[in-house]
């Protein structure tokens, strides 16, 4: 028996859940069942109400406001505790279109993949502002190039995941879960795509743009950090190799006029090339360093998955 859950993170949704929970399938083809899971994330509304009253199946309380990042990952830990065999992730303002959830599973129904994201056309988008947009796609851009996939609209939160995947994905940021999760399911040689989905009609504003400068600087934070932490060596190593190679040209230049006879008027580049050289061999052995622990975290990761795998084998003997 092949069940779907369809968890929603909320916070303080009373006003929308309601809508969204209307356009939710129970039935899909290829699905035997069907169930629905919302994330309280400290909601000081009517929210668990609401879900209630649409007749959710799971409600996981978080009892204080934790952000996207960790309502998400709560999500998939009771799903996968509930015997998800496929988990969709949607948002609770109705952005997207739910009954493109049969679309956005079938790749991994068909084993092509197992995590699929949902790609919206940004360009089309009218309630996104032009600076929305752009971050959108450099943020794409981003996560393309540091996790070698070909995902278009990296900060969909309209996707489907394998209980195998969702097992295996860790987020660290504490702002949002997309970009991360898919440069994970990149480098851990996990199978991901991407299919066009559509989205209904604007209900509210979004909680993650308070304000385009907000926005603005916490995407770039974002944006800096994945590329740090899941490319720590490159981050490091190749303004280290740009400094140093500075630092070279300048100390070949003072060489040329010392030999020429003409050195003591250039004693500033003998210091700018010395400061410039060791500038690049720190930065150079930090993105070693950096390197190593991220080998080490990965590491850590897959004996977390594997403790995971030998729980649940351990729970179905039991039963």
């Amino acid at each position: 028996m092949k069940k779907l859950i369809v968890q929603i993170p909320c916070y303080n949704e009373e006003g929308t859940l309601g809508i969204t929970f209307s356009s939710l399938p129970r039935k899909i083809p290829g699905i035997d069942v069907v169930e629905w899971l919302i994330i309280d994330d400290g909601s000081t509304d009517r929210t668990t109400d609401v879900a209630l009253s649409h007749n959710a199946d799971h409600i996981v309380r978080l009892p204080i406001n934790q952000g996207l990042a960790k309502a998400f990952v709560a999500g998939l830990e009771a799903s996968v505790k509930a015997g998800a065999d496929i988990i969709v992730n949607i948002d609770a303002d109705n952005q997207y279109c739910a009954d493109d959830i049969p679309k956005l599973i079938a790749p991994i129904l068909s084993g092509e993949a197992e995590i699929v994201v949902g790609s919206r056309t940004i360009s089309d988008i009218r309630h996104f502002s032009l600076a929305k947009k752009i971050l959108q796609k450099i943020g794409s851009w981003v996560v393309r190039f540091t996790s070698r996939t070909d995902i278009p609209d990296a900060p969909s939160g309209f996707r489907a995941m394998s209980r195998e995947a969702a097992m295996r994905l860790h987020v660290f940021n504490e702002y949002t879960y997309t970009l991360e999760t898919i440069i994970q399911a990149g480098q851990k040689g996990m199978a991901i795509k991407s299919v066009p989905v559509r989205i209904n009609k604007d209900l509210r504003p979004s909680r993650l743009v308070k304000s385009i400068p907000s926005y603005v600087r916490r995407s770039i934070s974002t944006i800096v950090r994945i590329f740090m932490t899941y490319n720590p060596f490159g981050f490091f190593a190749i303004p280290g190799v740009i400094s140093f190679g500075l630092g070279l040209l300048l100390g070949f230049r003072f060489l040329y006029y010392y030999v020429s006879g003409d050195g003591s008027g250039h004693v500033q580049s003998v210091i700018l090339a010395a400061l410039l050289l060791g500038i690049g061999f720190f930065l150079s052995v930090i993105g070693l360093v950096a390197d190593l622990i991220s080998v080490n975290r990965k590491l850590l990761e897959k004996i977390d998955w594997r403790l995971k795998q030998f729980e649940e084998d351990s729970h179905r003997r039991d039963e």
